[in-house]
């Protein structure tokens, strides 16, 4: 990439894409690494992760945490919140104050969550203080210091070789796509219409698992970049199955096919409808669109229809 600064920065922008791709390659190593899944030792994948995390900008046993309450909490509508897009339901954002229904119609705009939100997340909330100040342990604390010590020893080397202007060229476009590309993964494989949402004591694991995280059908060359993410379902199912076994886990069993799936044009029709809030009500995610429709008056006031009274 900084060779073909010389010839023209549409290259150097087409190449960021391949770039991106590599690096989420490596966020799947460190995302398998903290489930104990991609080596046998628990010291070498905490290593090898926290390695990944300086090249992702991503503290590992931070994330780590976090993750893990994600896996544990995921479709459970009383414990939201860990390592997810924030969710509301249809009461909630009825009861909400016109402030915050504007600040969650932002949040979950598609410009926001896929443009700004995830270079938010990326470069800012998991820096320090930031992300210290929300460490839930002291070994997560420190590793959010050293991870932003080695991503500023490679900065400042990499720097002093190609200058800063250089690097900065280089460095922002893999951020932005990468981040972006995560960020959607993520966001596709658990908001979708027929998606898992339940209160705690109706809340099941395994239901969480398989109707909650959608199975997202990629060509063979994206499959291999995400490291098989796409098979959310097996993922949830059980997460100390590596990235390399999923697709054979799947093949095998025909219960993990009849499972929620989505492909990339039935993804950005999802997008595009903006389904944001969970009515418990239909037992799926619906558009503001139709919950105004559906449950509020002119004057944003709840009206008592069918399904509501239900």
């Amino acid at each position: 990439m900084y060779l073909s600064l010389q010839v023209s920065y549409l290259l150097t922008l087409a190449l960021s894409v391949v770039a991106a791709g590599f690096l989420m390659r490596i966020f799947i190593i460190q995302h398998d690494c903290g489930h104990t899944s991609f080596f046998k030792s628990r010291k070498l994948n905490d290593l090898t992760g926290f390695v990944c995390g300086v090249f992702t900008f991503t503290p590992y046993e931070f994330w780590r945490t976090g993750h893990a309450m994600h896996h544990a909490t995921s479709g459970d509508l009383d414990n939201r919140g860990f390592g997810d897009v924030q969710t509301k339901t249809v009461k909630e954002f009825i009861a909400a104050s016109p402030w915050e229904r504007l600040k969650y119609r932002i949040y979950r705009n598609p410009f926001v969550m896929l443009g700004i939100g995830p270079l938010f997340v990326f470069l800012i909330t998991q820096r320090t203080p930031i992300a210290y100040r929300a460490a839930t342990t002291k070994k997560g604390a420190r590793g959010i210091i050293y991870t932003d010590l080695g991503i500023l020893t490679i900065m400042v080397l990499v720097s002093l070789l190609v200058g800063f202007k250089n690097y900065f060229l280089i460095q922002f476009p893999i951020a932005v796509v990468g981040a972006t590309a995560a960020v959607f993964l993520f966001f596709m494989q658990h908001n979708f219409e027929d998606t898992y949402w339940r209160a705690h004591p109706e809340w099941d694991y395994t239901q969480a698992a398989l109707q909650g995280s959608s199975y997202y059908q990629m060509p063979r060359v994206f499959q291999w970049f995400t490291g098989n993410i796409g098979l959310h379902h097996i993922h949830h199912l059980s997460p100390r199955i590596p990235n390399y076994l999923l697709e054979k886990c799947h093949k095998e069993n025909p219960e993990f096919q009849n499972v929620p799936t989505l492909t990339f044009r039935e993804s950005l029709k999802v997008l595009s409808s903006q389904l944001a809030l969970w009515d418990e009500n239909q037992q799926k995610l619906i558009s503001f669109k139709e919950t105004y429709e559906r449950y509020l008056s002119a004057d944003g006031l709840m009206v008592q229809t069918e399904s509501s009274a239900d």
